[in-house]
């Protein structure tokens, strides 16, 4: 800054110098006469990028430099990103003196605001004494964006374009300047529809990754915090971003996950973490997760300071938390927005909730199939008649409907969302009943079993769980008790050998730990919680300052 001014953000965010073509120290005058040291100073902050650190690279191979003619250079692009077919590829050229110059860019991506100011820049130097290397030094120092870098590679300048940034192209140089001016479309951060909550923060992750590391950092301003950035699949580009505190996080984790990430060979990824998911974690035909995906910032904050590891992708609204157990996968942010007592209370009440969607229409229909192993107590189990079709038939069927009334649900506009549901839980559903197709029985508990179900905070979670009550009905139904308790066993014994990341799945109850499975059934006073899981092995067990 000279003479005190100033400085002050662009539109963009960036920082620049808010001064004109005399506060510029009389640069115009300086570009026609130069010493030959000042010449070096030019051509040295012509390979600087804003933020002050070089960018100059190893020369490219020959079939990689870019042309030094703008023609030459045009005919390039036409063949390798459809210029004049595309329309979004645009070049706009624009005469400088006795040199063309050329902006390279996705009219979707563009920020009208930056460019505009970068050519009102250009115009307060004077074309007639102007070098190719001054106008590189000049931009490079004072373009008003928030980065500005130097390539000599035709692929670099064509993933960078492609990315959203701008290519600054002067006639007669082997180089382009990158500028950082794009704009990607973006929604404003809502509440998560599927983790909602009576108390705390109503914003949750967008489709647009650098907004979703903001609203993290926000919450976590721990300098020892870490986001690496990754590309993923040859087409699509992905950016894929690694989370984790760098001295509670385990260090092998973060390495196994980046190599993880690094050794993934996919043409795209434009379903973005699910596909990333698959192809890191071969779980084959597995129906429980092994991530755990979250909409809410303040969820990824607080596990990361767990010593947990977050993935962030591009053009996804959600963040993959890993490792995880299957109990992680029962919990959820209201608890921790309510006192002690009642956070308890609440998780006892989802834990019923989620056994009951896995082993209350079972259960029933054993003790409706052999009344003889039927505890005294649960005499009202059971049903006077069955109905004109088998159980096991009206267990399917409505089963089956009640994934029917959910995908309806989900494809309805949301006005005729209520008048549907209502359309199909009553009047089909009572009927139904009239008409001696199902019993009452069946009706209830199957709605009981849908309502644990959609209480089950993991979306991936509550779709494995009604697998597994598909599956006891079905073997209740083959081998009746020894069907049902065969079943169970094999579905724990499945889930104690399961591993998330090489972490147990069924941890803390297989391995047992007894102070990290209180926590799992008790929401612990803030006070008490002063150590971080052993499952993560972080480097610092000590939660709670000292």
């Amino acid at each position: 800054m000279r003479g005190g001014t100033n400085v002050e953000p662009t539109v963009h965010g960036s920082m620049d110098l808010p001064m004109g073509l005399d506060d510029i120290g009389g640069l115009p005058d300086g570009l026609g006469n130069r010493d030959p040291g000042q010449d070096d100073k030019a051509k040295g902050a012509a390979h600087h990028g804003s933020n002050g650190k070089s960018a100059e690279q190893a020369k490219p191979p020959a079939n990689d430099r870019i042309p030094s003619d703008l023609n030459r250079w045009k005919e390039r692009l036409e063949r390798e990103v459809g210029f004049n077919k595309s329309f979004e590829v645009q070049v706009r050229e624009v005469p400088f003196g006795d040199r063309r110059i050329a902006f390279l860019f996705l009219s979707v991506f563009v920020k009208d605001a930056t460019m505009n100011e970068v050519l009102k820049r250009l115009s307060h130097l004077d074309p007639s004494c102007l070098s190719h290397e001054a106008l590189e030094a000049y931009l490079t120092q004072y373009v008003p964006a928030m980065q500005v870098i130097r390539t000599e590679s035709f692929n670099s300048m064509l993933d960078q374009v492609m990315m959203g940034n701008t290519a600054f192209y002067i006639d007669g140089q082997e180089a382009v300047l990158l500028i950082d001016a794009k704009q990607y479309p973006a929604r404003n951060p809502e509440q998560p529809v599927l983790e909602k909550v009576v108390r705390g923060s109503k914003d949750g992750f967008t489709e647009t990754l650098l907004m979703n590391i903001g609203l993290v950092r926000r919450r976590l301003r721990d300098r020892k915090a870490r986001f690496e950035m990754m590309k993923v699949g040859m087409r699509s580009q992905t950016d894929v971003c690694i989370g984790y505190i760098d001295d509670i996080t385990d260090p092998k984790l973060v390495e196994a996950v980046r190599d993880k990430v690094k050794k993934v060979k996919v043409d795209a990824l434009p379903l973005a973490d699910k596909q990333l998911e698959e192809m890191m974690i071969n779980k084959g035909w597995n129906p429980f997760p092994n991530v755990r995906y979250t909409e809410r910032p303040d969820v990824v904050a607080a596990q990361m300071l767990e010593g947990s590891l977050v993935l962030f992708t591009d053009t996804s609204p959600s963040a993959m938390m890993l490792p995880t157990t299957f109990f992680d996968l029962v919990q959820h942010a209201e608890e921790s927005r309510q006192s002690p007592f009642i956070g308890t209370y609440l998780r006892w009440v989802r834990y019923i909730g989620i056994l009951a969607s896995m082993f209350m229409l079972p259960l029933w229909f054993l003790y409706a199939q052999n009344m003889a192993v039927r505890p005294d107590w649960l005499w009202f189990v059971g049903a006077d008649k069955t109905g004109d079709l088998p159980l096991i038939l009206q267990f399917i069927i409505a089963e089956m409907g009640v994934d029917l009334m959910r995908l309806a649900a989900v494809h309805t506009p949301a006005p005729l969302v209520t008048a549907m549901t209502l359309l199909s839980a009553i009047l089909i559903g009572d009927i139904a009943v009239k008409t001696g197709l199902f019993i009452n029985e069946v009706i209830l508990y199957m709605a009981v079993s849908a309502i644990g179900m959609f209480a089950t905070p993991s979306y991936e979670l509550g779709l494995a769980n009604r697998i597994v009550r598909l599956g006891l009905l079905v073997a209740v139904y083959f081998f009746k008790v020894p069907g049902f308790v065969v079943g169970t066993t094999l579905l724990f014994l499945y889930l104690a050998l399961a591993r998330s990341f090489n972490s147990p799945y069924l941890w803390p109850l297989v391995p047992f730990n007894g102070k990290a499975l209180l926590a799992i059934f008790l929401r612990m006073p803030m006070p008490e919680s002063d150590t971080r899981p052993s499952l993560y092995r972080p480097k610092q067990n000590q939660k709670q300052p000292t």
